[in-house]
């Protein structure tokens, strides 16, 4: 078991001396921030990208690796869509939008694609961890859809999926 685990591990006052408060950052593309300078090492980055959070009483974000954490600040998402790959199981597609992604987090999930919204410059969005959170495509991913992707009656954006079609809002 875990510190975490415990009810009110959100709740205990930080160690002597020390701020729940950091000067941990994420800016719009992905990369971690401290005390105005970028994270170099990927390691850390890979790690903090694990440790996302809401706190259970405020909902601010934080970095939680089981033992401690601390507050971040978030410039505009908390997870990026990397990549993506179709689903070949056609039950499975139907059922579950038919595409993975590949989070920054470093796992993989499917999309669904009734989360599907355009934001300014015409990012792209979704939402991801049960619907807990939203995740922006990168160029990359977002390029990746272009196969996906239909025009409707109106020359709105529609994502294909075999037999379905799902508005981009």
């Amino acid at each position: 078991m875990l510190p975490e685990d415990h009810p009110d591990f959100f709740r205990r006052p930080p160690p002597p001396g020390q701020s729940r408060e950091s000067t941990i950052r994420l800016d719009e593309n992905g990369r971690f921030w401290h005390a105005g300078e970028l994270v170099r090492h990927p390691g850390m980055q890979s790690a903090f990208a694990c440790w996302i959070r809401r706190h259970p009483d405020d909902g601010r974000y934080v970095l939680c690796n089981g033992y401690d954490w601390t507050y971040f600040a978030v410039d505009d998402v908390p997870y990026f869509v990397r990549g993506l790959s179709s689903i070949k199981d056609a039950s499975i597609k139907e059922e579950a939008g038919g595409l993975e992604l590949a989070l920054s987090d470093g796992s993989r999930e499917l999309l669904d694609p009734t989360t599907l919204r355009l934001g300014a410059r015409d990012a792209l969005y979704c939402r991801v961890k049960a619907g807990q959170f939203a995740a922006r495509f990168t160029p990359g991913a977002q390029t990746a859809l272009l196969p996906y992707l239909v025009e409707g009656r109106d020359g709105e954006p529609l994502l294909e999926l075999g037999a379905r079609r799902f508005p981009i809002g």
